[in-house]
């Protein structure tokens, strides 16, 4: 698989306790799931992903009904994204060091006893907002090593063949549980109130404990855990900076969320202040993108390889649809806009995720993962407020061309320095009378010139 420049010098693959497959197999769109092991993974992830999305909305909704107050939901989704980015490197350390298998065992057992406290809290009608809280600080702890173990576990189970397939389609798994987990939680809390949602949320996690449980370890691939020792997390960074294909994928990452990934800003401002339409087109946004998500993930599993020019392409695709969408002149344009945003949004997603993965030593899989998790997730809280004060300053069709043409030269820049790093060089010329633009080896440049 090939990761862009760099991946020549990528490290190889780690041995496999039963004897390899001859050859690289044909990639499909679902091949990742013919391993055992994987298919449990995934299985339980479908059930948990979607209890997961419930707790969201239930979690949500019950502080506004405590207290009344937006401002109080934005404190709880703080502290369940604030131990990420205090903690998320050192996690990344605890996950090179430990099993991950049974790693995930005790995180995920946490979750599930984390949303069974709340449903009992609040079907018994005890709960209060502080106990919200707690929660919503417990989940994001237990998720600063739960995410990068879950993350660098998948080319444990699969192996580097079917890494790209296998991250694509944990993304689909994502994307599908949000279409599905939202709509689910709103019956429930319409029908029986949010503590069966909070219910359900908790028993969901005896389906990815039950897959964990039934893994064979003969099956997974050997990798070599780091051992105990000071200095892991400078190791760690000094890690990434040494290698430019990391390095510069996870600034990359870091803009685009950042600066492109701010829906929740721009999406309700379009919605009420530039369409006046209300709650009702505001989900429809919300569903179109999470619907191109899907696609997004579903072709990046079709492709079966993880190459540094699709995200860079993913990523100007992206700012620029951005662009476009900030200046739709009708509701209707901008909603079907929102299709193609969410599947170029994710391709640069399941791109980055696996060429990193594919370019980092086993040994340090958990801790470069997890720096790549704390600026991905942790740059859309940044980047909120930026492109709300861009917003309340000179609208939000400004605000949200801005954020698409940051992306887009941040695309084109990081590029450029990753052809300039892997030895390339931009070549423009004529195909068959039409306009070819790509990047070429210098050395075949310098060969064509001499002769």
């Amino acid at each position: 698989m090939s990761t862009g420049s760099g991946a020549d010098s990528a490290p190889a693959p780690t041995t496999h306790d039963s004897p390899p497959a001859p050859g690289p197999r044909k990639s499909s769109m679902f091949s990742s799931l013919k391993v055992r092991n994987y298919r449990l993974f995934f299985l339980g992830q479908v059930v948990s992903n979607t209890g997961t999305w419930m707790q969201r909305i239930a979690q949500d909704w019950l502080v506004l009904s405590l207290t009344g107050s937006a401002t109080a939901v934005g404190i709880t989704t703080a502290l369940q994204f604030l131990p990420m980015l205090l903690f998320g490197l050192y996690g990344g350390v605890l996950v090179d060091r430990l099993p991950k298998r049974r790693t995930l065992l005790v995180t995920q057992t946490s979750m599930a006893f984390t949303g069974i406290a709340l449903a009992v809290l609040t079907l018994s009608g005890h709960v209060q907002v502080w106990h919200v809280y707690l929660a919503a600080f417990v989940v994001g702890l237990a998720t600063v090593v739960d995410n990068p173990a879950r993350q660098s576990f998948v080319s444990e189970m699969v192996g580097p063949d079917q890494l790209q397939n296998a991250v694509s389609l944990n993304s689909a798994n994502f994307q599908s549980a949000r279409l599905v987990g939202p709509a689910v939680a709103g019956l429930m809390i319409t029908g029986v109130g949010t503590g069966w949602a909070f219910l359900a949320n908790g028993l969901s996690f005896v389906a990815p404990l039950a897959g964990l449980l039934l893994m064979r370890d003969r099956e997974l691939y050997a990798v070599q855990r780091a051992p105990r020792g000071k200095g892991q997390m400078r190791e760690g960074l000094r890690y990434v900076a040494g290698r430019p294909e990391l390095m510069w994928t996870i600034v990359l990452a870091g803009f685009v969320s950042t600066f492109g990934f701010n829906f929740p800003v721009y999406l309700s401002a379009f919605a009420d202040d530039v369409f006046h339409a209300g709650a009702g087109s505001y989900s429809l946004f919300n569903t179109l993108m999470a619907v191109g998500s899907l696609a997004g993930a579903l072709l990046a599993a079709r492709r079966g390889t993880a190459r540094m020019r699709v995200l860079v392409a993913g990523a100007l695709a992206f700012g620029t649809m951005e662009i476009v969408a900030a200046f739709a002149p009708s509701l209707w344009l901008f909603a079907l806009l929102m299709a193609p945003i969410g599947m170029f949004g994710m391709t640069v997603n399941v791109t980055a995720n696996s060429s990193i993965q594919m370019a980092t030593d086993p040994s340090m899989r958990g801790r470069v993962m997890a720096l790549y998790m704390m600026v991905f997730m942790g740059g859309a809280p940044l980047g909120a407020p930026i492109a709300g004060w861009v917003t309340d300053a000179s609208g939000v069709r400004a605000g949200m061309a801005v954020g698409g043409a940051i992306t887009a030269v941040a695309a084109v820049t990081i590029g450029l320095v990753l052809a300039r790093v892997g030895g390339l060089r931009l070549s423009v010329g004529w195909n068959h009378g039409h306009p070819q633009v790509r990047f070429v080896p210098r050395e075949r440049e310098q060969l064509a010139t001499a002769a």
